[in-house]
């Protein structure tokens, strides 16, 4: 028999298959339990990093709405925000399915909320030009006003009729 702590170096599908095998024939002593706990901090970290993404883009598309979309109105009366609405529409999506898939997220949301914030703020101001102190310290946002379809701050979300 290979030994497993050489075939996670050199194949991986093999070694997870294998593991899925001696999990299910309960015969733990054979596991190589270093790099299966490896494995599984890091995709507990790769969903986090998922969930923190989203919510960075999320969170800064909502700013923008928010702070930047009721000035380019006056200026622009032909641009309606569909691209930042089809951003904020995507990422809810992708954040509810993420959040579906992995329900044990749903208890660092808050706190994935707070982490994102501040980075969200940076990449509102770069990308509108507006003074980072232009927006709340803290997020002015609920988990629920995030994941809510309805939800477009200050503005209501434009119509669909001309899409």
């Amino acid at each position: 028999m290979t030994d497993l702590r050489t075939l996670y170096q050199t194949d991986y599908a093999a070694w997870a298959k294998r593991h899925v095998e001696l999990l299910r024939a309960r015969r733990f002593a054979e596991m190589d339990i270093e790099h299966l706990l490896e494995e599984l901090g890091d995709m507990s970290k790769s969903e986090r990093r998922e969930l923190e993404s989203r919510l960075l883009i999320l969170l800064a598309h909502l700013l923008k709405w928010e702070y930047q979309y009721p000035v380019l109105s006056e200026r622009w009366r032909e641009f309606e925000g569909r691209s930042w609405r089809a951003t904020i529409v995507e990422q809810r999506k992708q954040l509810a399915v993420l959040l579906r898939q992995s329900p044990g997220l749903k208890s660092v949301l808050s706190e994935t909320i707070s982490a994102a914030y501040l980075d969200a703020v940076d990449l509102a101001s770069k990308e509108t030009r507006l003074l980072p102190e232009t927006f709340p310290a803290r997020c002015p946002y609920t988990a629920e006003q995030l994941l809510d379809d309805d939800f477009y701050p200050g503005a209501s979300a434009p119509s669909d009729a001309n899409e």
